[in-house]
């Protein structure tokens, strides 16, 4: 086993990642409360895998009561290097079909009141958000589908909506009109926190249909996502395989260090258990 330790974080249709060795399942408490379910900790080949059900198993959680935060942390506090979210998206443009990959590398945030930082309490810092997605992480991911002979584009935008009620026809007009490339309800504030517990963030977006700007095809409907997001599971497992078969230990992007200038509070200003508290995610900066 590698000392990499790559985590999954399963949206809508992807429940559980088989295939996992050593399996054993892990209840871990954060300081923002419990993350979506049990984290499942396994092997895959000779590198360590955690998953996490971002729903919650059996799909109990809406996108606004996903608790970000405690995902994040949890898969932080367990050793977690690098997150691959997968993610049933609506397609804005006419080259992407449902059924295609995107694997992204921008994010609108459109969300409302989600808690989004792990700043606050007495640790004020600004991270870096210009390029949200690991290129590293991403550019395996893409790599990956293209060798399995799946569709797939490099690059996009995806728009985080609030939902959990999808887009009007003049929303989805309006975000085509934007120039975005998919749209969710899911990677945010997923990424931001990601990139503060300075962990690698890529996403595999799989286009489940055209939303509702598409004139000549169906309104996107719960049954037509479910439909495609079962077709592509497998697809999506195969990928997360592919890149875990090339991964090393090294993390050749500054991910690892996205905290090395953000922090401004004076550390002698951090009240003692708020440090203890957010060890963490801070502890390596702190």
């Amino acid at each position: 086993m590698t000392n990499a330790t790559i985590a999954v974080i399963g949206g809508s249709g992807l429940y559980d990642l088989a295939g996992l060795e050593d399996v054993e399942e892990k209840n871990v408490s954060t300081p923002f409360g419990p993350p979506s379910d049990a984290v499942v900790s396994g092997r895959l080949g000779r590198t360590r895998m955690l998953f996490l059900a971002r729903h919650g198993r059996g799909h109990r959680l809406t996108p606004s009561e996903v608790n970000y935060r405690a995902n994040i942390f949890a898969l932080k506090s367990l050793g977690a290097e690098r997150v691959i979210a997968v993610s049933a998206v609506g397609s804005m443009r006419e080259d992407v079909h449902p059924g295609d990959i995107v694997v992204v590398d921008q994010f609108i945030d459109r969300t409302r009141g989600r808690p989004s930082t792990f700043f606050g309490n007495g640790i004020v810092g600004h991270v870096s958000l210009a390029d949200p997605v690991c290129a590293d992480l991403a550019g395996r991911v893409f790599d990956a589908a293209v060798s399995l002979g799946l569709t797939a584009h490099r690059g996009g935008t995806y728009m985080c909506m609030e939902g959990p009620a999808f887009s009007t026809r003049a929303e989805s007009r309006m975000h085509r009109a934007m120039g975005v490339t998919v749209i969710g309800m899911t990677n945010m504030p997923e990424a931001k926190l990601a990139r503060e517990a300075e962990l690698c963030y890529a996403t595999v977006a799989l286009a489940t249909d055209y939303d509702c700007w598409h004139e000549t095809e169906e309104d996107v409907t719960v049954e037509a996502v479910i439909r495609i997001v079962r077709q592509n599971a497998a697809n999506a497992r195969a990928v997360i395989r592919k890149v875990v078969e090339g991964l090393s230990d090294e993390r050749p992007c500054a991910c690892a260090r996205a905290l090395d200038s953000a922090i401004i509070t004076d550390r002698r200003a951090i009240p003692a258990d708020v440090k203890e508290r957010m060890k963490p995610v801070f502890g390596r900066v702190l």
